[in-house]
């Protein structure tokens, strides 16, 4: 599931608010103005009342009488919406943040490798190939090379046949699509096509240790990239840029 920020003026009052408060721009308990959101983005009452609901509804905000609406506690959220993990990542991501994905996806990811080496199917297996092929067609253009790798990895938990396993994508695109953002954006990087190519002759072959093994490879060469981006950045003496709006 490729996610891209919303059209239209209701989804862009969401898309903006959401993401000043993911931000940080208004903090837990501080009361909401409608008024001023109105004016900020030139928008309707109806629209500005829409887009509450709806952040509402995310564990944003909550609404009491006398007090108004307001935003709520970090714990409160609903962190595994795809639009929280998007807006968390798609601007400049915490190292907290990046640390928490990392760790979902060393937990998720060996799991659903070993239970698709058992369960894949001949369709699992062609849209996998499909996937490493079009990694090994995107050479040096970073977005395919994401998209790619997105399509891989979403395949490869489909390939476990557990529906509840398959909802994790949401979390593993948030972790694989902000990491490959910089990483890739950064044009530093290791050729991963070779060990994507080990996981899949893992699962092709029924070996759930030989794909557990894999993943845990492939894993690891992420968190050396982009431990390596980072590690440059702060040698050149560079805040990390934030990273660019997604265009449908």
């Amino acid at each position: 599931m490729v996610t891209h920020p919303p059209k239209g003026l209701h989804a862009q009052a969401v898309e903006e608010l959401g993401r000043r408060i993911i931000r940080g721009d208004y903090p837990p308990g501080s009361v909401v103005d409608p008024v001023k959101f109105e004016t900020e983005l030139g928008v309707s009452k109806t629209v500005v009342r829409e887009a509450l609901r709806v952040l509402a509804a995310k564990g944003l905000l909550e609404s009491k009488q006398k007090r108004g609406t307001t935003i709520r506690p970090r714990a409160d959220w609903n962190l595994l919406d795809s639009d929280l993990l998007r807006w968390q990542g798609s601007s400049a991501p915490t190292d907290g943040f990046l640390e928490d994905l990392a760790e979902v996806r060393a937990i998720v990811e060996p799991a659903g490798a070993r239970l698709a080496a058992a369960r894949r199917t001949p369709a699992d297996l062609d849209t996998l190939r499909q996937a490493l092929d079009a990694m090994a067609a995107a050479g040096t253009d970073a977005d395919a090379m994401v998209e790619a790798d997105l399509a891989f990895h979403r395949a490869l938990l489909d390939a476990a046949h557990n529906e509840l396993l398959s909802r994790m994508e949401v979390v593993i695109e948030a972790g694989l699509r902000v990491r490959d953002r910089i990483v890739h954006g950064a044009r530093h990087f290791s050729d991963s096509i070779p060990v994507h190519q080990e996981l899949l002759d893992a699962v092709e072959a029924g070996d759930p240790d030989a794909a557990v093994a894999a993943v845990e490879s492939l894993l690891a060469q992420a968190s050396h990239d982009l431990a390596a981006v980072q590690a440059q950045q702060d040698h050149d003496g560079l805040a990390t840029d934030p990273l660019p709006e997604e265009t449908p």
